[in-house]
């Protein structure tokens, strides 16, 4: 059996545990160190650390400070990793912690962290949803039931002081052109709520003060969220430090690409089980910059799509010249209203976007001015026929049953 290398208790605070940490900087200690070739399992929080709580009432989607945020497990310190190899790193299995069977998807209060649609869905909502085995069901978004495909969604190493300080430098500079908005541009170090590991004293709060925020996907990894990194994947990180530094958190049990929500995914507390090699000098042998992976052979097999299309004109009619980002947000819309005339708020509608294991196409870039972005639904989810015919949508929801929404109170 693998060794449990980290492990977690869900009912104590992540901030108690030395071996999670919630920022990206080089000086955070290992917390421990396996050689090449090791298999090993480590335990995570949830993303928010038990914040959210299995219940129906969004105020904890609504109240959380993203400054907390994310805690991952490790740093794992790889013997004889140094700066230019590339670290290889199998995720043999990964699954939910027994004592936690179930799993939270959330919109973010525009105030608060806001998503990929906040302007149509500007206040806190959550959803909640039960694990049954390898399967998801919702109280809160019925006739849906889908196979998960568990991955993390932040993965990554360390980055050395020159990076972080690049890192910092573009991401400050872009917040100055635009301090104001909501929400932010990006999210800066943020001291007060940074939890370093087993870092102590001075060195502690020197390094709180610069460490960057787990929110964006960097050179590095970090918070890609891309669901097929699952069991089976194989993923090829840059060294930047020695010992590598890798980290682990933010697990999945299910995304649809985009992870649209935000709080995007059916998020959960769970363990990873992976094994570590290195190839020495890679990082100039392949020309690598950011990571690279293969994935999971293992996929939810759902062979029946409706495709939906948007394309570089906005909601409000406005022209984009080949914008993917706005022609995947029109085809996320389309999809939501769609499934409105079946019955679902677009809330919930758009909960099933974020969760079931939509696929996102960038589907043309080159006919200006506008791109073509597409998203796949799997019809096969659903308890009822959802394609169009003759006879017209038949309404599966009475609205009796929705989601929890909380009051904008910021």
């Amino acid at each position: 059996m693998p060794e449990t290398l980290i492990k977690v208790d869900l009912s104590s605070s992540p901030t108690a545990n030395e071996n999670i940490h919630n920022r990206w900087h080089p000086d955070i200690p290992m917390a421990c160190w396996v050689k090449p070739g090791d298999d090993f399992v480590l335990e995570t929080f949830d993303w928010t650390g038990g914040f959210i709580k299995n219940n129906d009432s969004a105020d904890d989607v609504r109240d959380i400070d993203l400054t907390t945020v994310h805690y991952l497990s490790g740093p794992v310190g790889v013997k004889g990793a140094e700066p230019g190899d590339l670290l290889v790193v199998d995720l043999l299995d990964i699954g939910a912690k027994p004592d936690s069977l179930w799993g939270f998807n959330g919109f973010f209060s525009k105030k608060n962290g806001g998503g990929f649609l906040t302007d149509h869905f500007p206040q806190a909502q959550k959803s909640i949803w039960d694990i049954e085995g390898m399967f998801t069901r919702s109280r809160h978004v019925p006739g849906v039931k889908f196979a998960g495909l568990i991955h993390p969604g932040l993965i990554g190493c360390l980055p050395d002081h020159k990076m972080l300080e690049m890192w910092n430098k573009r991401e400050l500079e872009f917040i100055a052109t635009d301090p104001n908005r909501v929400p932010p541009l990006a999210a800066p170090p943020s001291g007060g709520t940074a939890h370093m590991g087993k870092m102590t004293g001075d060195a502690k709060m020197k390094a709180a003060a610069e460490g960057a925020r787990t929110v964006p996907p960097r050179e590095h990894g970090g918070n890609c969220d891309i669901k097929d990194l699952s069991r089976g994947s194989k993923i090829f990180f840059p060294v930047y430090v020695d010992g590598a530094g890798l980290s682990v958190g933010d697990l999945h049990f299910s995304q649809g690409d985009g992870e649209i929500t935000f709080c995007g995914a059916i998020e959960m507390a769970g363990w990873v089980h992976m094994k570590v090699s290195l190839i020495k000098g890679g990082m100039a042998l392949y020309g690598i910059k950011n990571p690279i992976f293969k994935p999971s052979p293992i996929t939810p097999t759902y062979n029946d799509y409706l495709i939906f299309e948007g394309i570089s004109v906005d909601e409000w009619g406005k022209q984009h010249y080949l914008d993917v980002h706005v022609a995947y947000r029109q085809a996320c819309l389309n999809a939501i209203e769609y499934m409105k005339k079946f019955g679902y708020s677009a809330a919930q509608a758009h909960s099933i976007l974020g969760v079931a294991p939509v696929q996102g196409h960038i589907s043309g870039v080159v006919d200006i001015p506008n791109a073509c972005a597409t998203l796949w639904l799997p019809t096969q989810i659903f308890g009822f026929d959802i394609n169009p015919s003759a006879a017209g949508p038949k309404k599966y929801l009475d609205g009796s049953i929705s989601m929890p929404l909380s009051p904008d109170l910021a």
